[in-house]
């Protein structure tokens, strides 16, 4: 098992900046999803110390994984929420009710 050390932390610092530039994120969010007790940076090596401590390497990364499932998730909704409704299938309605009416 690694050991936490200042070099793996000055590591681990650069590679989180790079994993939220890469997913559009801040160090807000990840702390917020973290639930730090702050959103600034030792407050969320913080949190990573502790959960590498309770299991190693495996365990932190698979807290980020989770963090980074769920905004994946979290952004699908959102997307399906801005897309514009289909104007024409209202159209299309429409136009069978015409139909029909006009076949009667």
């Amino acid at each position: 098992m690694s050991k936490w050390t200042p070099e793996f932390e000055e590591e681990l610092v650069l590679l989180i900046k790079d994993w939220l530039k890469s997913q559009g994120h801040t160090q807000a969010d990840l702390g917020r999803s973290l639930q730090a007790s702050s959103t600034r940076m030792p407050a969320i090596l913080e949190v990573l110390q502790k959960e590498h401590r309770l299991g190693g390497l495996p365990r932190m990364i698979t807290r980020l994984c989770e963090i980074e499932a769920e905004w994946t998730s979290t952004s699908m909704i959102i997307h399906k929420e801005k897309e514009p409704l289909d104007p024409f299938g209202q159209l299309d309605l429409l136009l069978e009710e015409i139909r029909d009416d006009c076949e009667q």
